[in-house]
């Protein structure tokens, strides 16, 4: 037997980095598929566009991505070539022959990395073979009026077929990984383990299709995991199909992969397996990054976010927008997954306080998420007109005023501001403060909405009476559609708009991880999680005290929903309550996390994974050593000294808290002490947990 090859972990320079001893990467490939590479569809896209940079960089020339061939995308995103490994060109050609469209290239995204796309279309004859072919090997039969399912089944055919032809062409070296994303990629997985390939593969699931289903039905679905009748539940929704898909991938892939604690629990009880591997979604944060300056970049969209609240809110302007704060939720238009029905029932509270306690901060609320619309509200669309003549006319006004005034400095004449203003001007301006008269309310959605009335996000509003009153201090404003640097109502892109906005608000019930809180977290925005999400858990396990960096995490699954609410409402409060200063140093906190987030470090357990794959496919060529899995509580971010060691530190219990407290406060902050004590705490030795002596695990017994 030849000798194995030894895959171990190193940190260097902070970071943890693996080392392959006598492991050339000219001796592997590796393939990346999923049904989003190069088709957006949810956040499985951003997870490997993200993660391309870094993959990249590792594996160069080989590693592939594969996915399917829609032209529309293909068009701005891809740019062909030709397969630089003969192999691959080989197999590709093989293909062609036999009458299927495959087509090679460069995804144009950051690191560039090669992808393989298949087109669906020209193989669909194919699919009444393939899914008896499939019926042959699973037991699993997929009705015709299932498009996704029979796509999945032609798409999953074709990467098993290629890694066959490419098997057969590469004659053992190098060897082979096959990471498959998602049901909707699982029968490349099953096709390829039932044909014995010499592929190792590894199957990730992003979110169990059965707890999307059931979460989003209003179950009790943490506390009942353990009784659901599986089948039945399935069956009744009639994916039991796509369920099998799931379980069938889950159970064949040599490593079992998810994005988090909270979904490998998830998982135990709904694919009957426990994850191998949890491996966390990051971020590429170079892309977010803007050293010190996105502090000025908050200033600046803020200001561009205040235009379009001065058109939309025209006539009702009777709050100052200096002491207005912006919240957000965005994401897909799952109403009580995403939390949006407690985060309303929270507005309505936070409002009540808000009016009780007579404070003079008004909170705006955008609710970004895409719905069926007809159009832009003609109401919506005229504030923008309104505020835009009302800007002309005060430009006119001002440059006639300044040439006289202008010409009476020259004569050394104290101008007579009585005159200075003829009537022609009062005209123009009474006539200006007419235009913005209106005898309607601020509308609560920007669109017109196809079926308002069925609307959730709307019948709420109804119910709890937030309709943008003048004597509200909480408003509303629904954004169903993603946002657009071309849009004539708030012409700004998502990014740009985070960056704006004071807090993003994410209390999801179902959020296998969120990559909404993590983007604010990367460009310094303080966001509002649950402990039933990912990146809710990540954070708890890595900071010790979220709130005061700005990760506020509302207890979703240890309490009833109305004391989940009183506490989102009190984190709500508590942060309307902060001085312009505590924003800003709260922001420098949020800013420093997102290392957490960066790919360099979160790349480590995909790098796990693939290890372990190697060594329980190809047990004579790689072991796997003891010390290998990684942990994730190598370090954890301390309270920060400024913050009073109280239970209350990060939330006042009062509305009245004394200004000697904040300015004690200001004066134990040091910015630059605290950032180089964060930095130390990033990049410090991650602990690896070698195993005591004696005690030996079986490589099916790691677990994260």
């Amino acid at each position: 037997m030849p000798l194995a090859r030894s895959l171990s972990m190193t940190s260097l320079n902070g970071l943890p980095q693996w080392e392959d001893e006598d492991l050339p990467v000219e001796d592997l490939l590796l393939f990346e598929i999923s049904w989003e590479v190069t088709n957006k569809v949810g956040g499985i896209y951003t997870v490997i566009q993200t993660k391309a940079k870094t993959t990249a960089d590792e594996w160069g020339e080989n590693y592939f991505l594969i996915g399917p061939y829609f032209e529309q995308n293909v068009k701005t995103q891809v740019e062909f070539c030709e397969p630089p490994n003969p192999a691959v060109k080989k197999a590709m050609d093989t293909m062609k022959s036999q009458g299927c469209q495959v087509f090679f290239g460069r995804w144009l995204i950051e690191g560039s990395p090669y992808v393989l796309l298949f087109d669906i279309g020209s193989a669909a004859w194919n699919l009444d073979k393939w899914k008896g072919e499939f019926w042959e090997v699973s037991n699993i039969g997929i009705p015709f009026h299932d498009q996704e399912a029979n796509d999945a089944v032609i798409f999953g055919s074709l990467t098993a077929w290629f890694l066959k032809e490419l098997s057969c062409h590469l004659d053992d070296k190098p060897s082979i990984i096959a990471h498959f994303h998602e049901w909707q990629a699982g029968v490349g997985l099953i096709l390829s383990r039932s044909q014995k390939l010499p592929v190792a593969t590894i199957f990730t699931t992003h979110a169990t299709l059965l707890g999307r289903y059931l979460c989003a039905a209003s179950i009790d679905f943490y506390n009942n995991l353990d009784q659901f009748d599986i089948d039945k539940e399935a069956g009744e929704r009639q994916i039991y199909h796509r369920y099998c898909m799931e379980r069938a991938s889950v159970h064949c892939a040599h490593v079992f992969t998810t994005v988090s604690q909270i979904t490998a629990t998830e998982a135990e009880h709904m694919l009957k397996k426990s994850p191998d591997v949890v491996t966390p979604n990051g971020l590429n944060i170079k892309k977010f990054s803007a050293m010190h300056e996105f502090q000025n970049l908050h200033s600046m969209y803020k200001a561009r976010i205040q235009e379009f609240i001065r058109g939309h809110f025209y006539g009702h302007l009777d709050f100052s927008l200096d002491k207005t704060l912006f919240f957000f939720i965005a994401g897909r238009y799952e109403f009580s997954n995403k939390g949006a029905d407690m985060f309303l029932e929270a507005l309505s509270r936070l409002n009540f306080l808000l009016r009780v306690h007579k404070t003079d901060v008004t909170v705006i609320v955008f609710f970004i998420m895409p719905a069926k619309t007809n159009n832009f509200n003609v109401e919506t669309l005229k504030g923008q007109a309104v505020r835009k003549q009302l800007w002309d006319t005060a430009q006119t006004v001002k440059e006639k005023f300044g040439r006289k005034l202008y010409t009476a400095l020259l004569k050394g004449e104290i101008p007579d501001l009585n005159k200075i203003l003829d009537r022609d001007d009062i005209t123009i301006m009474k006539r200006a403060i007419f235009s913005t008269q209106r005898h309607s309310l601020p509308p609560v959605t920007t669109h017109n909405m196809i079926d308002d009335s069925n609307d959730p996000i709307l019948n709420t509003i109804r119910r709890i009476g937030l309709f943008n009153n003048r004597t509200d201090r909480v408003k509303v404003i629904l954004h169903p559609e993603f946002l657009s640097s071309t849009s004539p109502l708030l012409p700004l892109d998502y990014e740009e708009f985070v960056r704006g906005c004071h807090l993003g608000v994410f209390p999801s019930y179902y959020e296998p991880w969120g990559y909404t809180p993590a983007e604010c977290t990367v460009m310094g925005i303080p966001s509002v999680t649950t402990n039933l999400s990912g990146f809710g858990c990540f954070m708890q396990e890595h900071v010790a005290d979220p709130a005061a960096y700005g990760i506020y995490i509302v207890d979703r699954r240890f309490r009833s929903p109305d004391e989940s609410c009183n506490q989102l409402t009190q984190f709500l409060y508590g942060f309307c309550q902060q001085n312009r200063r505590q924003r800003i140093i709260q922001r420098n906190r949020t800013e420093r996390l997102s290392d957490l987030l960066d790919w360099r470090y979160l790349g480590r357990y995909y790098m796990h994974a693939r290890h372990l794959a190697l060594s329980r496919t190809f047990p004579d060529k790689f072991e796997m050593e003891p010390s290998a899995p990684p942990k994730t509580e190598g370090f954890r971010f301390p309270r920060p000294s400024s913050v009073p060691p109280s239970p209350s530190a990060s939330q006042h219990s009062s509305p009245h808290h004394s200004e000697a407290e904040d300015e004690d406060e200001d004066e134990r902050y040091d910015e630059d002490e605290e950032a180089e004590r964060d930095r130390q705490n990033i990049k410090s030795p991650f602990s690896l947990g070698a195993l005591p002596q004696g005690k030996k695990k079986q490589h099916g017994e790691y677990r994260n």
